[in-house]
């Protein structure tokens, strides 16, 4: 019997009316973000007790959905892990990125739990890569058989901090970017920053892109610790190699996650449509799109970073000093300020509305104040960005000819 709280049922009825029921339900939502250093090494315990609801001991079958590339580096080591662990685990190694991310993707993820004869009490599927990966999976979990558990082991930065600890799940759909998609919570991430020593310099700092958001819209403090070490961090691959750089490594993968925790946990269903973390979100995903393949998903954000930055600056929420101070901190990290699809005619104007679509009908469009705070405006005009665009395009030229200046002094 369901209890009056989390439960309701009203009925009213007349000779004169039809009958009506009004139902109410309210579902528990609880999910863990794990730090867990080396977490496939055959001594670590984390996986198997982490959490209550994530443990291994709840079955001795798993179903693995790897990322292709993760799965030829470090295939071996995790499957020797299930084998020592006493786990059955079969595995599907799918190539993922935005190219794929699409529908049939997540059909082959259906296929597999499907052939797999899946329990799904017992048998959480555990997803591991990044992004694109744990979005393809949990979105095809969150729709077989109306739910099936699943934990997250994100195998990039970008996984990390930001696909690895929401609730929403997508895949890309003609050229709208999650059009296709659900809120469906992992029972747990595990977050294993040893994976991020594989990565490349490009997709390091395609992580940071989201790290970089969360500096400039709510901490002067992270932005800061990017600016000393963000270069310093790339070149170690969040390794720690000594104790400055462990100890950095850590503040800003744990900083940046509980910002974003911060802001998403009051507001999972998104009910409220003014969410800051929606920075660098209004005209990325139109431009990824646009610009598919060339452009990563924290590439594109940070060029709306740039932007919007640009259009902070001209309404007079931030300083020109911030605004170079910003625009020089994303090329330290190996981001772009500028791609060449911003000046594409109409495609800037395209974004606006669809996010004014996608917003209920307002733009609720978050711009930095200084750096490390944040306002939302709604009387963006197209003269506005353009005129934004055309500044981003001056000073991203003048850092280009500056770095180009530095790297010949210094050779």
């Amino acid at each position: 019997m369901r209890s009056a709280a989390s439960f309701k049922l009203g009925l009213s009825h007349s000779a004169a009316t039809d009958s009506t029921w009004k139902v109410e339900a309210v579902k528990q939502v609880e999910y863990h973000v794990i730090a867990a250093r080396n977490l496939f090494a055959k001594d670590s315990t984390r996986l198997l007790d982490g959490c209550s609801a994530a443990s291994l001991h709840r079955g001795d079958r798993r179903l693995i959905i790897i990322d292709a590339n993760v799965d030829r580096i470090h295939g071996d080591r995790i499957r020797g892990y299930f084998e020592h662990h006493g786990i059955r685990a079969s595995f599907v190694p799918m190539r993922a990125d935005e190219t794929v991310k699409e529908w049939g993707s997540a059909v082959r993820v259906v296929d597999a739990m499907n052939g797999f004869g899946i329990d799904r009490r017992r048998e959480p599927v555990i997803a591991i890569g990044g992004g694109v990966l744990l979005d393809i999976v949990g979105f095809a979990a969150s729709v077989y058989r109306r739910g099936t558990p699943y934990i997250r082991v994100p195998t990039t930065l970008i996984g990390l901090v930001d696909a690895g600890v929401g609730v929403k799940t997508g895949v890309n759909y003609g050229m709208g970017k999650n059009r296709l998609g659900t809120y469906a919570p992992a029972l747990a991430t595990f977050v294993d920053r040893a994976f991020l020593r594989t990565l490349d310099n490009r997709h390091l700092s395609n992580g940071l892109a989201e790290i970089l958001k969360m500096a400039l819209i709510k901490s002067l403090d992270l932005f800061e610790l990017l600016e000393i070490f963000g270069e310093r961090l790339i070149d170690d691959r969040f390794q720690g190699s000594s104790d400055e750089l462990d100890t950095a490594a850590t503040q800003v993968i744990a900083e940046s996650i509980h910002l974003m925790l911060e802001e998403l946990q009051p507001n999972l269903w998104e009910s409220c449509l003014e969410r800051c973390v929606d920075y660098g979100h209004t005209f990325s995903p139109t431009l990824e799109m646009e610009a598919l393949p060339e452009l990563l998903h924290g590439e594109a954000v940070a060029v709306d970073m740039a932007l919007t930055s640009a259009l902070g600056y001209l309404r007079g929420s931030i300083s020109e000093a911030e605004l170079d101070r910003v625009l020089t901190v994303m090329r330290r990290l190996g981001l772009p300020t500028w791609n060449d699809v911003l000046s594409t005619p109409g495609v800037l104007g395209a974004a606006l509305a669809d996010t004014v679509r996608h917003r209920d009908g307002r733009q609720r469009l978050p711009l930095p104040v200084g750096i490390g705070g944040h306002h939302f405006v709604n009387d963006v005009t197209i003269d506005g960005i353009n005129s934004a665009s055309a500044l981003l395009n001056r000073k991203s030229d003048e850092l280009r000819v500056r770095e180009t200046s530095v790297t010949k002094v210094a050779s």
